[in-house]
């Protein structure tokens, strides 16, 4: 059953590795449209041009509601690729007390998006109709641990409580406000399930859908037009 897991993982791992994900910084494109673009006038995204220093420059902030990186977790990332199809995000969360085990934990998560498409509706309004990913986040406290420890009998917790692999899918829809700063205001939601749920789901057939999948809600803002 673990193969199975592990075979899925790889199968998006594989997907995210596709041709396009040349970097984690935003890419030196030139700004206007490509080729690959003006063959799909449906999506406008375009990726802008950064120099130097600026390239280390985040393109967008984020604010997601639960998704398994705390109650709210907020942070910052970078699109690339010729039709900015590639996200990379670094986010902070919190997780009150009375979720934490009596203690207000801190979460930290990296997040990989891929973007296939963006429709536009006009010269305002998109809508990106399906992407996907996966995210690894862990959690504080001495509580969790990365590897079993000594006190319990060999393979007893066979996995890590710490750090958690997570996929996902989703939805946006965003409004471009016509401003210098901001490019793009969008709002998503996120179906997402991590190893263990999936593992619980194979070997207890009695657990249905509703108790593996979980639902994030967010806010993206893309910055910087020039």
């Amino acid at each position: 059953m673990k193969r199975l897991i592990i075979k899925i993982f790889l199968l998006l791992g594989i997907l995210l590795a596709l041709p396009g994900s040349a970097s984690a910084l935003p890419s030196d494109s030139t700004g206007t449209e490509t080729s690959a673009c003006r063959t799909r006038r449906w999506d406008k995204r375009v990726h802008l041009k950064y120099k130097r220093w600026e390239r280390l420059k985040p393109t967008h902030v984020k604010l997601q509601y639960a998704g398994g990186m705390g109650m709210f977790s907020v942070g910052a990332g970078w699109d690339y690729g010729k039709r900015c199809q590639w996200e990379t995000d670094f986010l902070w969360g919190f997780l009150p007390k009375r979720y934490g085990a009596g203690r207000t934990r801190s979460t930290f998560t990296v997040k990989q998006n891929y973007i296939p498409w963006s429709v536009s509706i006009d010269n305002c309004w998109a809508v990106e109709p399906f992407y996907c990913g996966l995210y690894l986040t862990t959690i504080t406290g001495d509580e969790f641990w990365k590897k079993e420890p000594g006190r319990y009998p060999n393979k007893y917790y066979n996995f890590s409580t710490k750090i958690r692999p997570y996929l996902f899918i989703g939805q946006r829809f965003g409004v471009s406000p016509g401003h210098d700063l901001v490019r793009n205001i969008s709002v998503f939601y996120e179906v997402s399930t991590c190893e263990l749920y999936l593992i619980s789901k194979f070997t207890n057939r009695s657990l249905s859908m509703k108790d593996i999948l979980r639902f994030s809600f967010g806010v993206k803002v893309q910055m910087f037009r020039d």
